[in-house]
């Protein structure tokens, strides 16, 4: 008898998926744990096992097509099996097909000279080759190469299969491409909005615009923590961050102020006694935030550990719906990109985020006398439905002493 595959909801927020491929074509015979899909949620690319047998009879959602979660993603049963009655009683479900990227328009648009010579119409040929997804074709090692020298891929004709830019493309790359001209020509390219950025644009927006959010920014004086990093590194098994050192005294702080480790759920507070830190990791599409569980019982090379595998496993899209939920506190830090302060939009359900600027050398004044200093900015967004200024400030006061003070935070068994 034919049976219905839906489409799965493979992560808490999704509410439809893409099909980035398929692994299986219609005719095919399928066995229970057999690949059959790769899906793109929100949040990462997932790979969809068959849980039933059988000849894959009808695909509901095409390659990169867009489809709410349980309607029709295929339907299996026997060979030649007639699956036309359970389309007739399915509620008809409209299946975006991925927009295939336009060609570029040539646009010549002249532009007055304040001389009388004549101005020229550049015609460009267009280089980028993409897929169906309107990306770049390139394979991962063209890429860092093309990171590593500052080349712009759009620049660079791909000799490997269907134009994909490969490790020789960016060797022999000799910044002129096929694009001579740019005077006199304006261009752009359009590209489809990603699964992940349309649900970071809906949850941030509802976050900014339904949570009345308020700022905190205080000072931080560094001298101690770096200090204590380097002594810390002398020993530790693994290199410890500055950001994971920040992971732990916000822990610590939050078990001192369990009013900002907190959440509103609209007709209750919850007030966790667990802390779960999430922390923000750009990532191509956006921006994924894991969560170091239990952060203030971990040790620093816990915390590093975990941190980096997270990473790494967030930029490889394999990141699973258990490694982003539950976060009690968030963390933000912008400041290995050289920014010194900014304000961050909380993280529901969330009731704060803290926003970490870099660290600079600045005049201080210690015991009368201005020296030479190390300070970092730090911003708290705090959501003023459940935390109040003086609570928020409190917390800072805390993650401050701990920050200034590691000996306070650290014994022998948090290194």
């Amino acid at each position: 008898m034919a049976e219905i595959v839906r489409m799965p909801k493979l992560s808490d927020t999704m509410t439809e998926g893409v099909v980035a491929k398929w692994h299986k074509k219609v005719g095919d015979a399928v066995s229970e744990g057999d690949l059959l899909a790769d899906i793109e949620t929100d949040k990462a690319t997932m790979e969809f096992e068959s849980f039933v047998d059988g000849v894959l009879l009808h695909i509901g959602v095409p390659e990169g097509g867009t489809s709410p979660v349980d309607t029709i993603l295929a339907i299996f049963g026997e060979k030649g099996e007639d699956f036309s009655d359970l389309l007739k009683e399915e509620p008809k479900a409209e299946v975006v097909e991925e927009k295939k990227a336009a060609p570029k328009q040539e646009v010549n648009i002249p532009i007055a000279q304040p001389t009388s010579k004549k101005v020229e119409a550049v015609k460009l040929t267009p280089v980028v080759i993409t897929n169906s997804n309107g990306r770049i074709m390139v394979s991962p090692l063209a890429k860092k190469l093309a990171a590593d020298k500052n080349i712009n891929l759009s620049m660079v004709n791909g000799s490997g299969d269907g134009g994909r830019i490969i490790k020789r493309d960016i060797e022999n790359y000799n910044g002129s491409g096929t694009v001579a001209n740019f005077v006199g020509v304006e261009k752009y390219t359009e590209v489809e909005v990603s699964q992940m950025r349309k649900v970071i644009a809906r949850r941030l927006g509802e976050s900014k615009f339904s949570a009345p959010h308020f700022y905190l920014t205080m000072d931080i004086d560094m001298d101690n923590a770096i200090a204590a990093r380097k002594s810390i590194n002398e020993v530790a098994p693994v290199k410890i961050s500055f950001n994971d050192i920040i992971i732990k005294a916000v822990a610590a702080g939050l078990k001192d102020n369990p009013t900002v480790n907190s959440s509103w759920l609209e007709d209750r507070i919850r007030y966790n006694e667990h802390v779960n830190i999430g922390v923000a990791v750009a990532v191509e599409d956006g921006l994924l935030v894991p969560v170091v569980r239990f952060a203030d019982g971990k040790s620093l090379s816990q915390i590093s550990a975990e941190v980096k595998d997270y990473a790494v496993r967030a930029r490889d899209k394999k990141l699973q719906p258990e490694d982003w939920e539950g976060s009690t506190f968030t963390i933000s830090n912008l400041g290995m990109f050289g920014i010194e302060e900014f304000t961050a939009i909380i993280n529901p359900p969330d009731a704060c985020i803290l926003a970490v600027g870099g660290t600079k050398q600045v005049p201080v004044v210690k015991n009368g006398v201005v020296v030479p200093g190390n300070v970092m900015k730090v911003t708290l967004s705090c959501d003023h439905r459940v935390v109040d200024g003086v609570a928020g400030s409190k917390f800072l006061n805390s993650f401050k002493k701990y920050m200034e003070n590691p000996v306070v935070l650290l014994g022998a068994q948090n290194i």
